[in-house]
């Protein structure tokens, strides 16, 4: 929207006449008034659409019904039918009625005119209005003594007409932003403060930070928040796309507008208002629908030019019929038709509408779009550089095989005797053990004379034995030969368990990786990607994964001020790189590449310099993201083609050039396929939610 200034007044003058760089009145609001400018009012946008909507109905049947009594007297239309039925007065009559018509019905249209010319930029309303003015002003000449045959009955179904497709084709603008309003809706009324012993109901707006809240079952989390005590199984699938509902328990973050599952949970406040997580997502979303790619720029210009060669044409269609030697009202009529024919209508409509709906549906599957035209170029990308941790594999280390070497001990005993040295460490390869020994239900031991020995591992006396967790370094410098089988795959680190100095077993963990990965590295390479991957790991880990999945290359102990190279050395190769990380320590490679990817930032919706933030670290959101961006950007081809199509076709019809083979239009008629082309064009931008409903 060229001119914001105006339209953040909330009263937006009359939107249908509004905001004309997008010839269409309201896909002008489309963008913004449709979400008003922050959930607070964004209700307040909403209902004031609403109310557009119902001041267009009301017109319309208005219109319609004084429509009838004009047809009936209409001297065309009886001589049409056969019949005469002629009052005394009856041109004044008809004078009446029609003016009647043309203010109250044509006002939208009148007012938008004027607001178009005042910004210099003629438009849809300027070409609807004309086409009016001049059917009304000509008719009410022939009443008062002109020579010529009145136009109204003309004029009254083609004021009808226009209202009918504004209203509907507003109703539909209206779906685009529904997705918009479901974010906004998410967030509960009120939430119940934790004072002391008592538990009272407060307003959203007056919770603070640090506030304790309580949240029972199947209740809607209020606001951002750490969980400090309770625990439960929350939905967040609307916020994130993440299918399943994740366990969360004491110390775990919750978003709000999640679901709460059957615990009960009492949450410590974080962020509320204007930073909680919905809200950055909501302000982001409607920034994307606001911002103007080159897509939507060339648009704009087209139905400008549009407005141009329609009043161009409708002019000289005029001058030629009357050089012809036609009657006046004749070559009027080829005129008006041709004006309302043009009306770039469709074309205006044809990609707003589609960044409204991909925008917001984005959002809802955890993909949030900053940067439109990264977005639509998603589709030229011809190479893409993981990060891998995280992404690619989980991030995590799994304990994926333990092996006695020694018969009296069982592999579970191994665990167990382990895990009581390794219960109160932070490292990697602790944090998987325990978890391991967790699932499995094992009591942990408690250990005595703990001690760590440095660089190598740990040792404890635990129920009376010597343990040590120790790395195949140290049994190196024992000179305690490893044991067969220790390693299988290049991707694993194994430790090794010594009971009173004898090797016992040893413990193989890896950083496994993500089930999804496999699927989307398909969908990558049948769309002619190359997939790379740029991970700080080492390089026999780097060279499992990458044959694992089988990448197109990999970049291994790379630092990340190294990513920014690898993006530019790609790009000098001609590639179109889109690059994924997580969006703090990848901020230079992100803004380096022609599409960043800021994935896994979780609820952080900071990242900068990503064009898209995706809210999962799963690559298959990534494969989905390409698919979607190709889906979106050949929807907006469809429409412009259809709406360009629907002009160079109707436009010379409307002017006349089957004259002589009998066909021409009449300004109804015209008016009914304009309306047509704009619904048609409207209901293929929704037909967009089908594309990404289907992950």
């Amino acid at each position: 929207m060229e001119n914001h200034k105006e339209h953040n007044h909330t009263h937006h003058k009359h939107e249908e006449s509004k905001k004309h760089e997008d010839h269409s009145g309201h896909e002008g609001h489309g963008h913004s008034s449709h979400s008003g400018h922050n959930p607070g009012h964004g209700e307040m946008g909403h209902d004031h659409h609403k109310m557009m909507i119902e001041d267009f109905k009301k017109r319309f049947w208005i219109s319609l019904v004084l429509t009838v009594p004009i047809l009936v007297f209409s001297p065309m239309i009886q001589g049409f039918f056969g019949y005469e039925w002629l009052l005394p007065g009856n041109a004044y009559i008809l004078f009446g009625l029609s003016t009647i018509v043309y203010f109250y019905g044509g006002w939208p249209f009148l007012k938008g005119l004027k607001d178009e010319l005042k910004e210099g930029a003629p438009g849809m309303m300027t070409l609807i209005s004309m086409a009016i003015s001049v059917a009304y002003f000509y008719s009410s000449a022939t009443v008062f003594g002109l020579e010529g045959e009145d136009f109204f009955w003309e004029l009254a179904t083609l004021i009808d007409i226009m209202l009918l497709g504004h209203w509907l084709e507003m109703k539909s603008v209206l779906g685009a932003s529904k997705a918009l309003q479901l974010l906004v809706s998410m967030m509960p009324s009120e939430a119940h403060r934790v004072k002391g012993d008592t538990v009272e109901d407060v307003k959203l707006e007056d919770l603070q930070k640090d506030d304790i809240i309580l949240i029972k079952p199947g209740e809607k989390v209020p606001a951002d928040g750490i969980i400090v005590e309770g625990e439960s199984y929350l939905n967040e699938s609307m916020l994130t796309g993440e299918s399943k509902p994740v366990k969360k328990g004491l110390e775990n973050k919750v978003i709000g507008g999640s679901l709460n599952g059957n615990g009960s949970l009492k949450v410590k406040v974080e962020h509320t208002g204007k930073d909680s997580y919905l809200n950055k997502v909501i302000t982001l979303v409607q920034d994307a629908q606001k911002s103007k790619s080159k897509m939507q720029n060339l648009s704009d210009r087209a139905a400008k030019w549009l407005t141009y060669i329609a009043l161009a044409i409708g002019f000289g269609t005029l001058a030629t019929w009357l050089f012809l030697g036609f009657p006046f009202v004749y070559a009027l009529e080829r005129m008006v038709t041709v004006m309302v024919i043009a009306c770039p209508h469709a074309l205006g409509l044809a990609i707003p509408l589609v960044v409204a709906i991909s925008t917001a549906v984005s959002a809802q599957n955890g993909l949030l779009i900053r940067n439109r035209t990264a977005f639509e170029e998603s589709r030229k990308i011809s190479a893409l550089v993981f990060d891998k941790t995280g992404t690619l594999t989980k991030g995590d280390f799994g304990v994926t095989r333990v092996e006695a070497v020694d018969q009296q001990f069982e592999a579970d005993e191994l665990l167990r005797l382990s895990s009581a040295l390794e219960q109160s460490s932070e490292h990697p390869i602790a944090v998987g053990i325990i978890k391991k020994v967790k699932e499995k239900d094992i009591a942990v031991p408690k250990p005595e004379n703990f001690n760590a020995i440095t660089g190598k591992g740990v040792e404890a006396k635990v129920e009376g034995k010597d343990v040590k967790v120790v790395s195949p370094g140290y049994l190196k410098d024992e000179n305690i030969s490893l044991p067969d089988g220790a390693y299988s795959s290049a991707a694993e680190t194994v430790v090794f368990v010594l009971v009173d100095n004898k090797l016992a077993g040893y413990i193989a963990l890896a950083d496994e990786i993500r089930p999804e990965s496999a699927q989307a590295i398909k969908v990558f390479k049948n769309n002619n990607i190359k997939v790379m991957m740029a991970t700080g790991d080492n390089e026999t880990v780097a060279k499992a994964v990458s044959e694992e999945l089988g990448l197109d290359g990999y970049y291994s102990e790379v630092l990340p001020h190294q990513k920014v190279e690898i993006v530019k050395d790609l790009q000098a190769k001609n590639e179109f790189v889109a690059m994924t990380g997580d969006g703090v320590n990848d901020a230079p490679a992100l803004a380096q590449a022609n599409v960043g990817i800021a994935v896994g930032s979780g609820t952080d919706v900071a990242a900068e310099t990503a064009d898209i933030i995706l809210v999962n670290s799963n690559p298959q959101d990534i494969a989905n993201l390409i698919l979607f961006g190709k889906a979106t950007y050949n929807k907006m081809i469809q429409n412009l083609i259809w709406a360009t199509g629907y002009n160079a076709v109707a436009i010379p019809l409307a002017a006349g050039v089957l004259y002589t083979s009998g066909f021409v239009l009449g300004p109804a008629v015209g008016a009914v396929f304009m309306s047509l082309s704009t619904i048609i064009v409207a209901i293929n931008a929704q037909l967009l939610k089908k594309k990404i409903g289907n992950k």
